[in-house]
């Protein structure tokens, strides 16, 4: 397997080296990695969730492969714009699209992914009930918790509202990617619910006033301002608390007594992809034991399938307890969908202007 990138509308690409094989595709996918030519273009956000894919995932799934992962990476909403510019098309540009949970109803609503031959993905038996979707896939799955620097905080944060503390004016991050979980943040601190965030709207400009929160662009932009102290409070997901703990960052995560916001991540396939054949091999190669144990080591956040090869300390360290899952808030995919526009602008219109 090669490994490259195509240009994408928002980002720098960067081309991934192919490592040396430490699993190959007939240990995943008896044949069928093989039985696999052409190319494969594989649509993910930039940065080092990729890596962690590629490196965790793709690269000793497919090393002894002679179908080639071509990756088109940029962040969701010019990919799911990409996605609804191409459905007309005779051929869409994209194999396979990396989504969230939420993202991927949405481009589904949209007409723009396949519904699923789970006939042709074996392993789609082990994925864990509450996440299964017919024109779905996921690998990992987690929630929005609270990040805060026990040096700075001794005691733990328990609310979303925490946010809004005024103890924190100026230490407040926010990642101007994740626009939505903060506003499903605002509504569950502030009377709303997933399916109802109307309260959020006020309370994010009040914190706009109160607390003046930093935006940053990225995750790991966050991740330095963590580093040098320029912060001491966000809400982020929960793999990212535990892998810049685990790098050496000053921080812990606290699960709010509003629960998590729910998410996961996964893969589908859009309408009139090329090489349909590389697609469905891609995504039961992605479901083997060893992939989504790989999978969730490198990206720290929970599997989401009943037989992924996890050590029991790590399965600890990653997973949510009983009590956590059972509050866990899943979104409220039509009303997202609905929304997402007129969040997104009343995002950048309202909050960050």
């Amino acid at each position: 397997m090669t490994d490259q990138t195509i240009p994408g509308p928002a980002l720098d690409r960067r081309r991934l080296l192919a490592g040396a094989a430490v699993l190959g595709a007939a240990a995943l996918l008896p044949g069928a990695g093989r039985a696999q030519s052409g190319e494969l273009v594989v649509s993910n956000w930039g940065g080092d969730w990729n890596q962690r894919i590629a490196q965790g995932f793709e690269e000793p799934a497919f090393a002894a492969s002679a179908m080639r992962i071509i990756h088109d990476l940029a962040p969701v909403p010019e990919r799911k714009a990409k996605l609804l510019a191409e459905r007309r098309l005779p051929r869409s540009s994209v194999d396979v699209t990396w989504l969230s949970d939420a993202d991927a109803y949405e481009m589904s609503a949209q007409g723009v992914l396949e519904a699923l031959d789970m006939s042709r993905i074996p392993s789609a038996g082990h994925i864990i009930e509450k996440l299964r979707r017919p024109y779905f896939i996921p690998a990992a799955y987690g929630g929005v918790v609270l990040l805060y620097n026990p040096a700075r905080i001794p005691q733990a944060p328990t609310s979303f509202a925490d946010l809004w503390n005024p103890k924190y004016a100026g230490r407040v991050g926010i990642i101007d990617q994740l626009y939505f979980n903060y506003i499903y943040a605002a509504a569950l601190s502030h009377g709303g619910s997933m399916g109802d965030v109307s309260k959020a709207f006020p309370a994010l400009l009040e914190m706009k006033k109160q607390v003046q929160p930093r935006l940053y662009p990225s995750h790991q932009a966050l991740a330095a301002a963590f580093k040098a102290e320029e912060i001491w409070i966000s809400a982020n997901y929960s793999a990212r608390a535990i892998q810049w703990e685990k790098e050496g960052l000053p921080l812990r995560w606290s699960y709010p007594k509003e629960g998590a916001v729910a998410i996961s991540f996964g893969a589908g396939i859009p309408k009139r992809a090329r090489n349909v054949d590389g697609a469905y091999a891609y995504l039961e190669a992605m479901l083997q034991p060893r992939a989504m144990g790989a999978i969730s080591l490198a990206t720290s956040y929970a599997v989401a399938t009943d037989n992924a090869d996890v050590p029991v300390e790590d399965r600890k360290r990653l997973e949510f307890t009983a009590d956590q899952i059972a509050k866990l808030n899943f979104v409220d995919y039509p009303y997202a969908a609905k929304s997402d526009a007129q969040w997104i602008e009343w995002w950048n219109k309202e909050f960050k202007a």
